[in-house]
């Protein structure tokens, strides 16, 4: 029958054979510090305050008096040899302690920490790397220290004739010594790890007393007494012979615990606990003789009655729980981690008397393996009765008492139940907590979201916002004009199940909780967006608001130029009435977040040859209707190309269409517009940059020229991309010409078509490449080209943010007049806050050669062209230009009468709408 708690008395372990000194109760010393952190102030030579402390343990060692405790910082190794010889006094001891989070201990270097000729000396929280040597030292205590053998020797040795030293819940790897004439030390719930021989060796050490412990061995013996150590007392310990791949050498064999003839004298030994192989030594060896189990070894010596010998060190664990002597020398009632003594329930008491106390360093604890908490209302209106449940998994279990605090600043209930019952009476998002508490006094908690709500009825809202990439995640696609509906902000005291939400385009989704939703339109707009609600208790409420949908503000982000469609090579012409879907492929880089995944506008430019009739080309959204725009203007026959900046449709896609006979088209990806990264633009009054009638010459077939773009007029240093008006004259034959950052990688794309007898022109977005240069190429014959800068992008600065719009026509002179040589018509129907503007301006029904010069409204208007017109043909060219109160101005040279078509790409604003 298992005796009760109250008939076992352990505290009768308490005390030691030797009658070791008990503390007695002492003032409360004063405090020395020790920090060696940059910034503590720390001397030497100061008084170790807490303001001024002593920099090296072995300064405070130096000035330390008894009853004085020397607090030493943790987290700094201390490369330093330490020797303390300093002497307290009975009841005043020297104490060394670790200043610190608990469980952080003070971390000595390769050196070892010598304790020579001191008395009444603890230490405790101690890392020594070196090891630790004490000689000739009177009442030394070594609590939770931890040591690593050295090159050479023991990693703790105690000698010298010091006498009283008490080694407790340390982790000892490499050898332990006693020697040299030391009496009656103690080591007690101890993790001995030998690395040669003899993990613990007793050599002429009188009335050492040795329990509690845990042995490692490997080969040799795991603990020895030898020479005068009489009068020994080796109790409780648990000694486990390390599984090898090698046997052990037969020199030194296997051994668990040996006392020789000269240190049996009055040396005691039981309730140890010997586990393991060895089969390759002997387990005990005792005056002289050797004992190869246990019964032989009791009835020949009288020793050991009460040891357990097993074959496998796996036993170990189990057969030591409730098994040991609590009335043994040296007996510890907390373990090698501070654990108090428990009774295992599921395991008969064993031990002397009764007992409950376990073998080795270590107490089988009813260890709590889980806890969880359960609310049966975690969303419901103030006033209402929540339940909680906690669920608690223990090794033993065995009786919990449970802590349950509901976050809302009321008292814990404490309870020996699982539930606890609570009324909130204000609205929160509180945190009910559980924490369990088993008999020994270990711990475990759990949490629980509690939604306490405003009583009252179901109202729905919603709140509703674009949703775009964000840097945190930049490679997620995104549909531009994707917008989130997030209803959370609708008053729900009860939980709610169900969330229809028609978006008002035809699109509807239903879902389980009240979390946001996001759908992508396929046009900008405004939409009536409903959304109902079905809660717990059966009540429904509805809201319907207008939404307004908008492409989003962005940045540019230029790319490597490639070939995104080409039906030359790949399919067919393109027929006039039917639109060609054009995929915009997702572009990945290695690093940093250039992709076009979330991108809200591309920029193309879009050549068209071989048409059949004369024709011009749409570029529009996939997904929307076909605008009353026009892109690429050409001549059958004839090749046209013009840089084309469009929104992409929800599928990822541009559509392309002729709007007459049918013709190839090539489309060239150079960049795109993406929120919430990219670059930003500046427009600047139209500068020029390069022309080669009057510098360096028509440029060859083959040839390249490098102009210098930043740094140059009003174009910063730091300017990243380019926004250029490009302009051919002269060409001797039909050609090609690239404009591309880097003159060692010229990409298979083409930004204008010159033409004989033509003078063309295109704007391009060119990235600055080397030394701030851009460069030019061309494919056949000759050409004179002009550059001029319309604006620049750069990563500094307030910089403009881009937002795109589906194309839309501002003006066309058709139905106002044509505009007559010298002569400048005003286009409208921008954003107030504009400072500058996508556009594909056309010229058509031209009297003669000219150009038209596009500039913001109230500027004064410079010699810069923006498209040549040519008397007989229809020229359309991309303009990025500056803004003026939401204004444009274009201005007619004196060469002939034009009418002239302006159609709205998109529009820079330095804030976001």
């Amino acid at each position: 029958m298992r005796p009760t708690r109250t008939t076992v008395l352990l505290t009768a372990g308490l005390v030691t054979l030797l009658g070791v000194p008990a503390a007695v109760a002492a003032e409360a010393p004063t405090t020395l510090y020790v920090n060696n952190y940059a910034g503590s102030s720390c001397s030497d030579g100061g008084p170790g305050s807490q303001a001024v402390p002593f920099c090296t343990i072995s300064a405070a060692a130096k000035a330390a008096a008894p009853g004085q405790t020397v607090r030493i910082k943790t987290g700094k190794t201390y490369d330093e040899a330490v020797t303390v010889n300093s002497s307290g006094a009975p009841g005043k001891p020297v104490t060394f302690v670790a200043d610190g989070p608990v469980g952080n201990p003070v971390i000595l270097g390769k050196e070892a920490l010598t304790i020579s000729g001191a008395s009444h000396v603890v230490i405790r929280d101690l890392y020594a790397n070196g090891g630790i040597r004490i000689s000739r030292s009177v009442d030394v205590e070594l609590e939770r220290i931890r040591t690593v053998s050295p090159t050479t020797g023991a990693s703790l040795v105690i000698g010298d004739a010091s006498t009283d030293v008490r080694v407790s819940r340390a982790v000892l790897y490499g050898d332990t010594r006693i020697e040299g004439g030391a009496q009656r030390t103690v080591l007690g719930r101890n993790e001995i790890h030998g690395d040669k021989h003899e993990p613990l060796a007793v050599v002429d050490a009188p009335g050492t007393v040795i329990t509690n412990n845990s042995v490692s061995l490997g080969c040799g013996t795991a603990v020895s007494l030898s020479g005068g150590s009489t009068g020994s007392a080796v109790f409780n310990n648990v000694i486990s012979a390390k599984n090898l791949s090698v046997p052990c050498d037969a020199a030194p064999g296997r051994g668990g615990i040996a006392v020789s003839q000269s240190a049996a004298d009055g040396t005691r030994s039981d309730y140890n606990l010997i586990a393991g192989d060895f089969q390759a030594g002997q387990v005990y060896k005792w005056g002289g003789a050797a004992y190869q189990d246990q019964a032989a070894f009791h009835a020949a010596t009288g020793q050991g009655g009460r040891d357990i010998v097993a074959p496998s060190s796996g036993e170990a664990g189990t057969k030591a729980v409730d098994s040991a002597d609590a009335t043994a020398p040296g007996v510890l009632l907390t373990d090698s981690k501070g654990y108090p003594v428990a009774d295992d329930p599921r395991v008969p008491n064993t031990g002397k008397d009764g007992g409950y106390l376990d073998r080795g360093a270590r107490e089988a604890q009813d260890w709590l393996q889980s806890v969880r908490l359960e609310l049966d209302q975690p969303w419901a209106p103030a006033g209402t009765t929540v339940k909680a449940t906690a669920t608690a998994v223990s090794a033993w279990s065995g009786p919990l008492t449970y802590h349950f605090s509901f976050g809302d600043g009321s008292a814990p209930v404490v309870t020996k139940e699982r539930t606890a019952t609570h009324v909130y009476s204000a609205p929160c998002a509180c945190t009910a907590t559980v924490t369990a508490y088993n008999d020994a006094g270990l711990k475990d908690s759990a949490g629980a979201q509690a939604k306490v709500t405003a009583p009252g009825p179901l109202t729905a809202g919603f709140t509703s916002k674009p949703f775009l990439p964000t840097a945190e995640d930049p490679r997620a696609y995104v549909a531009p004009l994707t917008v989130e509906v997030d209803p959370r902000n609708s008053a729900a005291p009860w939980p709610v199940q169900q969330v229809d939400v028609d978006f008002g385009d035809g699109a509807k989704e239903r879902v389980s909780a009240l979390d946001p939703v996001r759908h992508a339109y396929a046009q900008p707009g405004e939409y009536k967006v409903s959304v109902i609600l079905k809660d717990a208790k059966g009540a429904t409420s509805t809201v319907v608001r207008t939404v307004q949908v908008a492409y989003a503000a962005s940045g540019y982000v230029a790319v490597d130029p490639f070939r995104a469609l080409d039906t030359r090579t790949a399919g067919a012409p393109i027929q006039a009435g039917t639109a060609t879907p054009v995929t915009l492929p997702i572009v990945y880089y290695s690093s940093g977040p250039s992709h076009t995944a979330g991108a809200t506008a591309a920029v193309l430019n879009v050549t068209v040859t071989g048409a059949t009739q004369d024709t011009h080309l749409n570029v529009w959204p996939s997904g929307q209707p076909r605008p009353a725009t026009s892109n690429v203007n050409v001549r059958a026959g004839g090749t046209s190309s013009n840089t084309v900046t469009v929104p992409i449709g929800a599928d990822g896609k541009v559509l392309a269409q002729l709007n007459s006979g049918q013709g190839h088209v090539v489309v060239d990806f150079v960049g795109y517009y993406q929120p919430n990264t990219g670059h930003r633009f500046d427009p600047i009054t139209p500068a020029r940059l390069a022309d080669t009638r009057t510098a360096g010459g028509a440029l060859g077939g083959g040839q390249t020229r490098t102009v210098k773009v930043a740094g140059v007029r009003t174009i910063p240093p730091d300017a990243t991309a380019v926004a250029l008006n490009l302009t051919s004259t002269g060409a001797t034959t039909q050609t090609h010409v690239i404009a591309y950052p880097d003159p060692k990688r010229r990409p298979a794309t083409s930004n204008l078509n010159p033409e004989p007898g033509k003078d063309k022109s295109n704007q391009v977005i060119v990235p600055v490449g080397p030394d701030g240069t851009i460069t030019l190429y061309n494919n056949a014959g000759s050409t004179d080209l002009v550059v001029d800068a319309v604006g620049y992008y750069r990563d500094s600065g307030l910089g403009a943010f881009f937002t795109p719009v589906a194309p839309k026509r501002l003006a066309d002179t058709r139905t106002t007049g044509k505009l007559a040589p010298g002569m400048t018509t005003t286009v409208s129907g921008l954003p107030a806050d504009a400072v500058g503007a996508a556009l594909n301006v056309t010229a058509t029904d031209t009297s003669d050669a000219g150009f038209l010069t596009v500039h913001g409204y109230g500027t004064a208007r410079t010699d810069a062209s923006s498209l040549n017109t040519r008397p007989g043909d229809t020229v359309p060219n991309h303009v990025i230009t500056p803004v003026g109160d939401g204004k444009v101005s274009i201005w007619n040279s004196w060469g002939g009468s034009n009418h002239v078509i302006t159609d709205l790409l998109g529009y820079f604003t330095y804030t976001r709408p």
